[in-house]
């Protein structure tokens, strides 16, 4: 599990080093959350397995992303954050998955993961690989597995709720979804 988390954090990287709209921020990249030590832990993790692929803990139950299994190296449940971070614009690449809409049924905030499925995979990823967005203008999120660019202010902040545990949120103030062009 740790190769495919690694995988999926580098192959995203990878693919999303596209060019930036005119006015956008470069991307930031996902492992430019973690400090160093838990970029380390992480490269050092033994293999994660499950029997299943979908065990308690999913989008659908009670608790969601939140880490619940005690037998996670200690890097999945890390909350650390890097300091320079905070109050920076940033354009983060990655997936949504929805929590508050407005009238309309667009999403006015949402966690950004880093990889598709992480709402319905175990184990998810780290608090400090979710980030709270929050988009007061609201966007329809029809596809959890379509990647959407956000830019906005990124702030260290602790986000604990019903779903998840994240260490970052996000004032966004525009999300898109990755396109081919981007590529």
């Amino acid at each position: 599990m740790r190769y495919f988390i690694l995988t999926v954090l580098l192959v995203f990287s990878q693919i999303t080093t596209a060019l930036a709209r005119e006015g956008e921020p470069p991307e930031t990249d996902w492992l430019s959350l973690m400090p160093e030590s838990d970029r380390k832990a992480l490269e050092d993790m033994p293999e994660i397995t499950h029997d299943t692929p979908e065990l308690p803990g999913g989008f659908e139950s009670k608790g969601g992303l939140k880490q619940k299994d005690s037998n996670l190296p200690a890097v999945m449940h890390s909350t650390r954050t890097v300091p320079a971070m905070n109050g920076k614009t940033i354009r983060l690449g990655g997936y949504p998955v929805p929590l508050e809409s407005n009238s309309k049924g667009n999403f006015t905030e949402f966690f950004l993961v880093p990889y598709p499925g992480a709402c319905i995979h175990v184990p998810p990823p780290p608090p400090n690989q979710i980030v709270l967005v929050r988009f007061p203008k609201g966007v329809p999120l029809p596809d959890i597995y379509e990647p959407y660019w956000v830019i906005g202010l990124m702030k260290i902040e602790k986000v604990d709720n019903d779903l998840a545990e994240a260490s970052y949120a996000i004032d966004a103030i525009k999300v898109r979804k990755v396109e081919e062009t981007d590529l």
